[in-house]
């Protein structure tokens, strides 16, 4: 039962700073503006960074804290972005209110601020989360993978209280941003001994345009959009690509070949016979309850003075 509990937001709410620090969302919000105006790529690695964050320990911002063998030096967290967004909110904070904003709100209210300004919708966010004091590169070994099974997505997520439907529906955040060719490049060459040898889940079509941007001795760092023909815009259009057999990441694509989780591609999608989803309230709804996995308050954390180091 402890999944349940850990989403049940365990003293977070929505206007936790009203009294203590008025403007705290708003500095937020104007901090992130300005850093996304010179790199919209910033939302997409905020957004990321939450999740990164919460799927570790719990939505506590031990992602933030550097040193050595800390989560920033794991695997999946090597190429993690936007670190500077959230330090410059935390300065401007600092000025304003010391020491009463939380970096783990910093976090969740700089994602929710990234799918707004990449034309997402809204939603309100709970505040209120305290800030971790732990952070091991060796508790990261359970963030969902771009190789896992649809099954093993499911036992990522059911750990923290999340169903399929939030599970399809927080993975379509990958309608913004990019990832490297050497998260997928495998798919396109000696995948399958027979046809082109490529990934048979993938539109033929789109492998050779895949093969052109990712050759197969070519640069394993240049960045491929995960939602082809809409990177920087918030909307349903990963989905359709999923149908197109156009999802980037085999972790991506197998939402629509696993029966359980293609149904959810296709209430997204509006497909007749179907109660329809609309995405961008959906994902509102899973963003607050990822938001409030394993949520610190109390003596349980710390409200930390700078977000890189325990205090």
């Amino acid at each position: 039962m402890v999944a349940t509990t850990m989403v049940q937001g365990q003293g977070t709410r929505v206007g936790f700073y009203a009294r203590t620090c008025r403007r705290a969302e708003s500095i937020v919000r104007e901090t992130v503006q300005s850093h996304f105006t010179s790199d919209p790529s910033v939302a997409p690695g905020l957004l990321r960074m939450h999740f990164h964050d919460c799927f570790v320990n719990g939505c506590d911002a031990s992602v933030l804290i550097d040193g050595p063998n800390t989560e920033k030096t794991a695997g999946p967290n090597l190429l993690l972005r936007g670190f500077d967004v959230i330090a410059d909110a935390k300065t401007r904070l600092e000025a304003e209110c010391p020491g009463v904003v939380s970096c783990a709100d910093i976090l969740a209210l700089a994602a929710r601020d990234s799918v707004v300004l990449a034309n997402g919708l809204t939603w309100s966010v709970p505040t209120g989360r305290r800030d971790g004091r732990v952070s091991l590169a060796s508790d990261a070994s359970n963030l969902p993978g771009f190789t896992d099974s649809i099954d093993v997505q499911k036992q990522k997520f059911a750990a923290f209280g999340l169903n399929t439907q939030d599970l399809v529906t927080l993975v379509g955040g990958h309608t913004i941003g990019t990832t490297a060719c050497q998260f997928f490049r495998y798919r396109l060459y000696n995948f399958t001994t027979t046809g082109n040898g490529a990934d048979s889940s993938i539109d033929a079509s789109f492998v050779s345009q895949l093969q052109t941007l990712c050759p197969q001795n070519g640069d394993g760092s240049r960045r491929i959009a995960l939602d082809t023909g809409s990177q920087n815009r918030f909307d349903s259009s990963f989905f359709a690509n999923l149908r197109s057999g156009r999802g980037i990441l085999e972790s991506d694509q197998k939402l629509w070949t696993d029966t359980t989780t293609r149904t959810f591609v296709q209430r997204f999608l509006g497909v007749r016979g179907l109660a329809g989803l609309t995405f961008s309230v959906e994902f509102g709804r899973s963003m607050v309850k990822m938001s409030n996995i394993g949520v610190k308050t109390g003596t349980n954390g710390e409200i930390r003075r700078v977000c890189s180091a325990i205090n």
